[in-house]
């Protein structure tokens, strides 16, 4: 929603107070959405683009027009006709690529559980010094 750029306050009660902004933002675009699809039986939510919601949203405010609700029910606003005109297509594309993982290394990898092909071996050997004495004190500076 940000679109790359920072939040502006410099002091925790303003950073508080613009992370709820955009929290209450994005849940009444959330309920916008969820308000044009109930007037259309049938319609999944995953229909709904959120940049076409956001756009709207901002096309909303910065013009400030038709802000009452005039249309087939009183819970479709401009923002829920513009959402409805421009709704997603039925069947997702396939994906022409398989998915790559990012980290080779990771745990899940094809390779993973797996014990190497080849054996390693390694020596060890270990030498035991007994002193009868016990150490020697240090000297005193």
């Amino acid at each position: 929603m940000l679109d790359g750029r920072v939040l502006r306050s410099r002091s925790v009660p303003g950073l508080d107070q613009d992370v709820y902004a955009l929290l209450a933002t994005y849940q009444a675009l959330i309920r916008t959405a969820a308000d044009a699809v109930t007037t259309r039986p049938g319609l999944a939510m995953e229909r709904i683009s959120f940049t076409v919601l956001l756009q709207a949203a901002a096309d909303q405010v910065t013009t400030v027009t038709g802000i009452h609700a005039a249309g087939p029910g009183p819970l479709l606003g401009p923002i829920g006709r513009m959402v409805l005109d421009n709704l997603l297509p039925t069947a997702r594309r396939q994906r022409v690529k398989a998915r790559s993982r990012k980290n080779p290394t990771s745990k899940y990898g094809p390779d993973a559980g797996k014990h190497p092909q080849t054996t390693q071996t390694y020596a060890l050997s270990v030498e035991i010094h007994v002193m009868e004495d016990g150490l020697a004190s240090r000297r005193r500076r």
